[in-house]
């Protein structure tokens, strides 16, 4: 057997606990002697103390036991009853087995009683059944007469009967008699159809009748409402879905509504694709669309639910057939004013205050998250079509000016001058404003087809100064004819050249960026090219009038002191007073060529192998009507303006210098400075100069051009060259006899 300790340790080791910790106490308390004297008032309470605790110890285990004992005594209550509960169970068990065979009877008598519920269920609806035909006449009548709610009350109770009937088909699986049914109710097929046209029709005018008499509307809107009910409660039940169903009438509301509008303003006959026609067309369209979605927010709003968002759908519905409207119209062959006007509609009037921003459409009707009406694709296109047609126009319009001007060159009198007294004609005037006119309308759509339109004016101007310059080769042509015809050549080549001048300084004008205007290289080649045409043309004149008299040079009676320089004068004199008629920039080209002219024409004259001085006799004459030629044609072209740098009879002063040169064996030192001068002169220049003379020795003349070939000259880029468009005739070859050989 196991001592008391084993059982309860934890008795054992709360003892020494409490041992240990009175041990503690007492060692504490009495460990000064002073305090042994309270011993025993210590000995009587802690007695008193332990005395308290056995007596609540006692209690407690008191109530414990007796709560035990109540405890088992409902236990054993407890299984009595459960026992008793067991035997009346198996009493109940036995009885009910024993009434099995009454239950069948029972299930009998619930068939029977189904089947009386059904019949009772087929008697109560025989009267509506056998009504179902009148009742159909009725409703017709109802809606012949255009009582619309009525009729539909009428048709929805024929309907529920019919569905209701089909649903307990459905449950008992009796499907092969829905057949019946439906044909029995077909009927309502006919009156479905009759009550939808006529919904369809009212709101095909609806925005009329909400203006005259909005209660028919609404009696269609309150139909189609119901009916969307009776959709959404058999699609929520979802257990049989009768035929027919769903209507989706408010769905098809929105369809009619939207092909109403469209029809009405989009599918007409042909649209005119002209101008004036299209104008009115979109006027119209305007005019019409604002009125109507005035119509739609201020009376049908107030005829439909909020949720159908009729305004809406009316703005999106216009949007979307305008889009698909002027897309079809795009498609045919507009003139450039019909593009302008869609392109002018789309982008700027209809977001405009005259339209869709109209103060009494804002703020409900906003087409600002509907898009563009027109793509940015199409607008592109559009564009580039527009700067088609109206380079076309531009391109017919400039050739009518120029044939005008043509026309003009050959009239018996004058051009007209300006304030200044400069030619002039109306030509610069007409193709800028033209051009600019038609840049400055491009600016009213977007700034892409301006810069389109800038482009193709600058390359139609480039295409027409090519065909200017055609006019006046033709022209000069003529002239060459008979250089009577035109009577005033001269003067309409000095307008053209104002003209050109007008052009290049007002072409910088019709950039569209003020910042910007640059005229781009190719046109600048272009007016410098008819600017070169017209001087060349004029020069061409100067050279004939000027021709006869160079020919006379050089000879001897040239030499006796004849009055041809003077002769030359006076022609350049009579030129450089028409030429005044021209600005100063090309005036001043006009005399700076005219110089370059006169002075190679000179030197030519003199490099014929007309004449060789025979002694130094007629070298000194020669060297003194140099002088004095040359010195009377610098003063006069000094007289008109050029000054003495620029001019190019320097040449003939140098010239002199070697004819008058006195002793021949210096010429290899004053030919090298002459090339150094004038580096585009050639070993024949220098070969005919010093026949010229008629003093050079074969051995000089080898020693001038041996130096000449040991001093190949470059011509610097500033040089002007003046002796290589002088052409020295060739050599006369020694004359040869038949079958001989050259002496």
């Amino acid at each position: 057997a196991s001592s008391p300790d084993d059982e309860w340790p934890e008795a054992e080791k709360a003892e020494k606990l409490a041992r240990g910790a009175a041990l503690k106490w007492a060692s504490g308390v009495f460990y000064c002697p002073e305090k042994l004297e309270g011993l025993g008032q210590y000995r009587s309470r802690e007695t008193q103390r332990n005395s308290s605790i056995q007596s609540r110890l006692k209690s407690t285990v008191q109530s414990y036991l007796e709560g035990v004992s109540a405890g088992l005594e409902q236990l054993r209550s407890a299984a009595q009853e459960v026992q008793s509960v067991c035997q009346d169970l198996g009493a109940a068990r036995w009885a009910l087995l024993d009434s099995a065979d009454r239950f069948q009877g029972l299930q009998q008598m619930r068939a029977l009683m189904a089947e009386h519920v059904q019949l009772a269920s087929v008697v109560q609806v025989l009267p509506q059944l056998f009504s179902v035909h009148e009742v159909f006449s009725h409703t017709l009548q109802l809606l012949r007469g255009q009582h619309l709610l009525e009729a539909h009350a009428e048709l929805m109770m024929m309907e529920h009967l019919r569905d209701d009937i089909l649903s307990q088909l459905h449950l008992r699986g009796l499907s092969s008699a829905q057949a019946t049914v439906l044909s029995y109710f077909g009927g309502l097929q006919e009156l479905n159809e009759s009550l939808a046209k006529q919904l369809w029709d009212i709101v095909g005018s609806s925005l009329q009748l909400v203006r005259e008499d909005p209660v028919l509307f609404v009696t269609a809107v309150r139909i189609i409402e119901r009916e969307e009910k009776i959709d959404d409660t058999l699609l929520l039940e979802a257990t049989f879905l009768p035929p027919g169903r769903p209507k989706g009438w408010r769905q098809k509301f929105y369809h009619v509504l939207q092909e109403t509008i469209t029809g009405a303003h989009f599918r007409a006959a042909r649209v005119d694709a002209e101008g004036p026609g299209l104008a009115r067309h979109l006027a119209a369209l305007q005019k019409d669309i604002v009125s109507e979605l005035r119509v739609v927010k201020d009376l049908m709003v107030q005829c439909v639910p909020a949720h159908y968002n009729i305004l809406s759908v009316c703005t999106a519905t216009y949007h979307q057939a305008l889009t698909s409207h002027l897309q079809d119209i795009l498609r045919e062959d507009l003139d450039k004013q019909a593009l302008f006007l869609l392109l002018e509609w789309a982008l700027h009037v209809y977001h405009s205050p005259e339209m869709m921003g109209h103060p009494d459409l804002l703020p409900e009707v906003d087409v600002s998250a509907l898009g563009p009406l027109m793509s940015p694709e199409l607008v592109e296109l559009t564009e580039r079509k527009y700067v088609v047609k109206v380079k076309a126009s531009v391109l017919v319009w400039m050739q009518r000016t120029l044939e005008v001007e043509f026309k003009e060159w050959f009239r018996e009198e004058e051009p007209e001058t300006d304030h200044q007294g400069f030619f002039q004609s109306a030509l610069p005037v007409i193709v800028m404003q033209m051009l600019n006119e038609n840049i400055q309308v491009a600016s009213l759509i977007t700034d892409s087809l301006q810069q389109k339109v800038y482009n193709m004016a600058l390359e139609e101007l480039e295409a027409f100064l090519g065909r200017l310059r055609e006019a006046l080769v033709q022209c000069g042509k003529e002239h060459q004819k008979d250089r009577t015809i035109p009577k005033y050549y001269v003067s309409y080549l000095l307008a053209m050249l104002n003209n050109n001048l007008a052009l290049s300084s007002s072409v910088s004008s019709l950039h569209p960026d003020t910042a910007h205007r640059e005229v781009p290289t190719s046109l600048r080649a272009a007016l410098d090219r008819t600017q070169k045409k017209a001087c060349q043309l004029l020069l061409e004149e100067l050279l004939l009038d000027l021709q006869p008299l160079c020919l006379q040079l050089p000879s001897r009676k040239w030499l006796s002191g004849s009055q041809l320089v003077s002769s030359m004068c006076e022609v350049i004199d009579k030129y450089a007073k028409d030429f005044s008629r021209v600005k100063k920039p090309v005036f001043t080209l006009l005399l700076t060529e005219s110089e370059l002219l006169v002075a190679s024409q000179y030197l030519r004259a003199l490099m014929q192998k007309k004449m060789v001085c025979k002694s130094e006799e007629e070298r000194g004459q020669l060297c003194d009507r140099l002088l004095q030629d040359a010195t009377q044609l610098r003063e006069l072209f000094c007289g008109l303006g050029l000054d003495r740098s620029q001019q190019s009879l320097e040449a003939v002063f140098a010239l002199r210098e070697l004819i008058c040169l006195k002793d021949p064996a210096l010429l290899s030192l004053e030919v090298l400075g002459f090339i150094t001068k004038y580096p585009d002169v050639s070993d024949e220049h220098i070969s005919t100069l010093l026949d010229l003379r008629g003093d050079v020795s074969k051995e000089v003349r080898h020693m001038v051009l041996e130096m000449m070939a040991q001093h190949p000259q470059v011509l610097p880029e500033s040089y002007r060259p003046i002796f290589s468009t002088i052409l020295v005739p060739a050599p006369e070859l020694p004359f040869c006899l038949r079958k001989g050989k050259c002496a």
